[in-house]
């Protein structure tokens, strides 16, 4: 059930189309790039980016019909009379879908409006059967709302930002069906699986300045959107490079509909759009106003399952993306910025808790391992964190390993190595089986320092006349002649009364 991807620009309306993006599309008014003079009359370009938001609702059915919503069903198999609009069918509002929507908007901070109307908007597609999408374009579910995002800034990209953009309207929607184009016999297959499903626009005001600011407003959303469970929230970016590359060689930006095609990482052109678009908007004469309640203004002799109740809905939401981060940051006393990064990586809050909650191993240490080591190792082989061969518990294990002084940092690393395998082994029986424990007799110790001591006089030289940063060289050979298993906090007080 893949919405179009669709991208307009605040300034030209030029548009971007992705029909094989499944589950949300986001319509991006892209950069249309002003350019302005320095001193030394070069030209610069100043993106102005604002959002249209396509989310698929998660619904099991569609908008207004019985149908089911189902991914990669065969064509035309979810198909109702009405998605087909033969005469005399007519839509019935889908309650758990106005639902999603005010509970979006009011994460979102908007007004939710209590009384909003339904509109026609008419154009012709093939996929399109009845001629028009009945979408709330002039009095929408809520308005007035503003998305709070963070992002990483500086030369360095070493320190965070916050911003907000402000939210116009979001508003309920249905999607067309799919045309799929068969060039080699010349011809239009079209499935309507599709049309039908029930979109959530959400219109941004273009108070963004470049694609890093778009990229982090959308994850923020992407993000509360899967919190909320209202969308899955796929998505994609691409195209404000594309356009100043066309103004910085003398072209110019067209108002046009673009494909984004995943092979080439880039966009093409699909159809025209410089002509004003008329779609003669008028009233949905089937769908009376729709009328939400709160607890003031719910009537008595209503039955609660049958209306949608804001305040209701507003009892019922969970703990946002922005709340998450500032409930890591208090209670484990991690950073700022790498609360960013549990949250942001989908799963990965709760590895970190679980972990934290089975092991002696102060939080600091551990948010440590998971961002340097875990999410590398994830990153490395391109997997999410539910396909980790290293469960929670494994983790766990082997940091209090480390932290009992058991084995050595650098024994940890490889033993978190021989996990990533994923044969079955515990951290306890690497160990043991590769003999990697930290030695324990300390007159074997001792000898070992000695024969470190006898084979290096350049060092030692170097130490007796004061220099005893030299000492961190004599401390890394005997880690390579005990392959790591010398407690260094040990071997270096070893050496220091062996050399004083």
């Amino acid at each position: 059930m893949a919405p179009p991807l669709r991208v307009v620009c605040v300034c030209c309306r030029s548009a971007l189309t992705n029909g094989t993006l499944n589950r949300l599309t986001f319509v991006r008014r892209c950069a249309n790039s002003a350019a302005i003079k320095d001193g030394s009359a070069k030209r610069k370009w100043i993106g102005v980016v604002g959002l249209e938001v396509h989310a698929q609702l998660c619904s099991n059915s569609k908008l207004f019909s019985g149908s089911c919503v189902q991914f990669s069903a065969p064509p035309n198999s979810l198909v109702s009379f009405l998605d087909a609009s033969l005469p005399g069918t007519l839509p019935v509002l889908n309650k758990h879908c106005v639902e999603a929507a005010v509970m979006t908007g009011l994460v979102l901070n908007c007004t939710i409006n209590k009384k909003s109307k339904f509109d026609r908007k008419h154009y012709f597609y093939a996929d399109l059967p009845v001629g028009y999408q009945v979408t709330q374009q002039r009095c929408p579910i809520a308005i007035s709302g503003s998305l709070a995002y963070s992002l990483y800034a500086g030369k360095n990209r070493n320190h965070m930002i916050s911003k907000l953009v402000r939210i116009k309207q979001i508003q309920l929607e249905q999607d067309s069906g799919k045309s799929l184009h068969d060039d080699a016999r010349t011809q239009t297959l079209i499935d309507l699986n599709r049309a039908g499903v029930g979109l959530m626009e959400i219109v941004m005001e273009p108070d963004m300045c470049c694609g890093d600011e778009a990229a982090a407003a959308v994850r923020e959303l992407q993000l509360i959107l899967q919190t909320l469970g209202t969308s899955h929230g796929n998505m994609s970016d691409y195209e404000i490079l594309r356009q100043i590359g066309v103004l910085e060689n003398g072209g110019k930006i067209l108002n046009e509909t673009r494909a984004f095609d995943y092979k080439t990482g880039q966009t093409i052109s699909m159809r025209d759009k410089e002509g004003k678009q008329d779609y003669r908007f008028m009233p949905e004469p089937n769908l009376p106003p729709l009328v939400i309640y709160d607890n003031e203004t719910i009537p008595s002799n209503v039955n609660h399952r049958q209306v949608v109740n804001i305040d209701h809905i507003r009892e019922q939401l969970p703990e946002l993306p922005n709340e998450k981060r500032k409930r890591l940051v208090e209670k484990y006393g991690i950073l700022t910025e790498h609360s960013f990064t549990l949250v942001n990586e989908n799963g990965l809050v709760q590895f970190f808790e679980t972990v934290v909650e089975q092991t002696q191993v102060n939080p600091t240490k551990v948010i440590g391992w998971i961002i340097n080591d875990f999410l590398a190792f994830l990153k490395q082989n391109n997997l999410s964190v539910t396909q980790s061969p290293i469960s929670p518990s494994a983790f766990s294990e082997l940091l209090n390993l480390l932290e009992k002084g058991f084995i050595s940092s650098s024994v940890a690393k490889q033993v978190f190595a021989e996990l990533w395998k994923g044969e079955g082994k515990t951290a306890v029986q690497i160990v043991e089986q590769k003999k990697l424990g930290l030695i324990q007799d300390h007159k074997k110790l001792e000898q070992i320092c000695q024969s470190v001591i006898e084979d290096h006089p350049a060092e030692v030289s170097e130490i007796q006349q004061g220099n005893w940063k030299v000492l961190n060289k004599l401390i890394g050979q005997v880690q390579r002649v005990t392959h790591g298993r010398a407690a260094p906090t040990q071997v270096k007080a070893i050496l220091k009364r062996k050399l004083s």
